[in-house]
């Protein structure tokens, strides 16, 4: 068996836009027919290059070779060019491919990619979602009051979604994020947060565990000044307090408060989470399994995690192949904690896949199916083509000001 035919697409993302503005897939087929899908988690070139990358490196590396063979294929394009360092570009094109050469493995076997990993520990996966706006696109201005501004309208977000059955949500009121981070938060932040935070913890009590995030906006100054304001009101994380690659700071924040520090959806391979975990600097990781190397850099994660009595809690910001993926890795992995969902994989997530993710009370069903346990849609993916040059996501190219209001 080896691999004949690479094929990839980028879609557009219609509104509300949940999960970013579009998606990187790739399907890879055999020349017995096996046909396998992955996804990239790429934000630094445009999404039409990155479909060309995964192509050439397909066709370096992939084509003419065994999909069983991931750990070569994963070596030898990891070097390629005299690199072999972490990438985020590189490593979200492999990814991809990874991901899509483990669905044709567990097709051909019969058997989901988690009974290859070491088979099911956990029935159900306990997720959670962003409390997301409740305008119609997801990237329109954000002027006036608004869920990211207004903790009454936070709050009742929250309610909703623990009446959905969620048992935990996350936010960043913390403010624009910008190239120029990490800065000192204003007062301003500093006291919305704390508002922010408390009134999501009032209005939900006990039943939803409340997930922090700042997007390593902060200087570790900064960053323990706002954790200090948010300790009362017991989060399950403080996600990302500095910027990825300050690991001593890192580690300075998390001796310095009692909230959890959690931080991965930058990172890449084992190895920065490895250095994260030996600098004290995270409890929980959040690897991004289509940019952190694929399913079985993600289950050397997990295990490097378990030995220092960390956990994970896979990142999901992007399409459902990756949410697959994600679901197959926590599925086998023991010290799982917690899945992130683009709410209940509902709307266009859904309209993606062939049969959508099963999502109940809370909770993600791993599909029984050989591989990721999804198809995807061809039809609605090419019927809907992303035609802009925009980046998945985009910080602010100035430096904040310290002051910036948020009336």
């Amino acid at each position: 068996m080896k691999i004949s035919q690479v094929e990839t697409f980028v879609v557009g993302n219609p509104p509300p836009r949940r999960g970013g503005r579009y998606f990187i897939f790739v399907t890879l087929t055999t020349d017995s027919g096996v046909k396998g899908v992955g996804e990239a988690y790429v934000a630094t070139v445009g999404p039409h290059l990155v479909a060309q990358m995964i192509e050439d490196v397909a066709d370096r590396w992939l084509v003419g070779q065994s999909p069983f063979d991931v750990e070569a294929f994963w070596r030898r394009a990891y070097g390629s060019g005299y690199s072999s360092r972490p990438d985020p570009t590189l490593c979200g094109v492999i990814s991809a491919l990874e991901i899509a050469c483990w669905d044709i493995i567990g097709k051909e076997t019969g058997r989901p990619a988690y009974d290859l990993l070491g088979g099911r520990v956990h029935e159900t996966l306990r997720s959670y979602t962003y409390l997301y706006p409740g305008y119609e696109d997801a990237y329109a201005p954000k002027d006036g009051p608004n869920l990211y501004t207004d903790p009454t309208l936070a709050a009742e977000a929250a309610v909703a979604a623990v009446e959905q059955g969620f048992t935990a949500v996350k936010f960043d009121p913390a403010g624009p994020y910008s190239v120029y981070d990490g800065r000192q938060p204003s007062l301003e932040r500093l006291d919305l947060s704390e508002r922010y935070t408390a009134a999501i913890r009032e209005a939900v009590g006990n039943r939803a565990d409340l997930l922090f995030g700042t997007h390593g906006q902060f200087t570790p100054s900064g960053a323990l000044r706002l954790a200090r304001r948010l300790e009362p009101y017991d989060p399950l994380w403080f996600e990302e307090p500095v910027p990825p690659d300050d690991v001593e700071g890192m580690a300075f924040v998390a001796r310095g408060t009692s909230i959890p520090i959690a931080t991965g959806e930058r990172l890449t391979t084992v190895s920065e989470f490895a250095a994260v975990l030996r600098a004290g600097a995270a409890q929980v990781l959040q690897p991004d399994l289509g940019r952190s190397g694929g399913i079985l850099q993600g289950k050397k994660i997990a295990s490097t995690a378990e030995v220092h009595h960390a956990v994970i809690a896979p990142h999901c910001y992007c399409g459902p192949v990756v949410a697959a993926a994600n679901i197959a890795l926590a599925t086998c992995t023991p010290n799982f904690l917690i899945l992130e969902s683009i709410g209940t994989w509902d709307g266009f997530h859904a309209e993606l896949l062939e049969t959508p993710i099963r999502w109940e009370n809370g909770h993600v069903i791993p599909s029984g199916q050989p591989g990721l346990g999804v198809v995807l849609n061809e039809d609605v993916a090419r019927s809907h083509p992303y035609e802009g040059n925009e980046l998945h996501l985009v910080p602010e190219p100035d430096p904040m000001p310290f002051s910036e209001g948020f009336e």
